[in-house]
């Protein structure tokens, strides 16, 4: 599971090299040009009281698009966690119950096989037991044994993507909503000027600064999201071909096995 912790200092990283910059330039347009001015230092307070609410003030400029945004980052990071608890390649596999599943193939041992999968749920242990569940001693053919394989391991696969395909929902929808909050910002930034609001420019700015961290906003969710789909998607197809082979290998075991 290396690339998954690759993939996660990747997105910590732009995370960083993404938020810094814009909260630094919010901040900077926040705080009023005190240069040149007699009140230099009435300036300059309040510069520093605006550059420490910038985050607060960010968030509460966004607008409403902030809220299902930030339940968008929570779901991000909660995905991403539970991706890397449960897509361990040790965990899937479970290459330790390896010699134990042999031995008692090589005895013909099903009911045994069956037993030790069923303690030890993983991906590996679901398919093989879903293949020997086949297995009677009025039938044996291992033609019908491979079918029930590939079934127990589509279903499988379903069932571990489903949490990797959230991520690209949230990467796909995060940007969308971004984009919302940009229309909306410039829909009430015309309306303001519409309504003789150029002479106010603290109202267009605001207006303007809801588009802008909205869409920022949505790019910083997205971006993370659409790394971590990869990166856990890529491993976890590396992990089917791995119990493919590893499923197939049992099947010659069992049948080579003396009778």
């Amino acid at each position: 599971m290396k690339k998954a912790y690759f993939g996660i200092a990747v997105m910590i990283v732009v995370l960083v090299g993404i938020v810094g910059p814009i909260a630094s330039t919010f901040a900077q347009d926040a705080a009023p040009a005190a240069e040149g001015d007699a009140q230099g230092t009435e300036a300059k307070a309040e510069e520093a009281a605006a550059q420490n609410l910038t985050f607060a003030q960010l968030i509460k400029q966004g607008g409403v698009t902030m809220i299902p945004l930030g339940l968008m980052s929570v779901a991000m990071f909660y995905f991403i966690i539970r991706n890397i608890l449960l897509l361990r390649e040790k965990q899937l596999l479970r290459a330790d119950l390896r010699t134990e599943i042999e031995e008692k193939l090589a005895r013909r041992d099903v009911a045994g096989v069956r037993e030790i999968c069923q303690a030890n749920p993983s991906l590996m242990t679901s398919v093989l037991d879903g293949g020997l569940e086949r297995i009677s001693e009025s039938d044996e053919d291992i033609t019908h044994v491979m079918e029930a394989i590939e079934e127990a391991g589509n279903e499988q696969m379903v069932t571990f993507m489903k949490p990797i395909n959230y991520l690209s929902i949230i990467g796909g929808t995060a940007p969308m909503l971004g984009l919302l909050g940009t229309v909306s910002g410039m829909i009430k930034a015309f309306q303001s000027i519409a309504a003789g609001g150029m002479g106010k420019p603290e109202v267009l700015a605001g207006n303007i600064g809801e588009a802008l961290i909205t869409t920022a906003t949505g790019l910083i969710i997205a971006i993370p999201a659409m790394i971590a789909y990869f990166v856990f998607k890529n491993n976890f197809i590396k992990s089917m071909s791995s119990m493919g082979r590893m499923v197939g290998h049992f099947m010659n075991v069992y049948r080579n096995a003396k009778r």
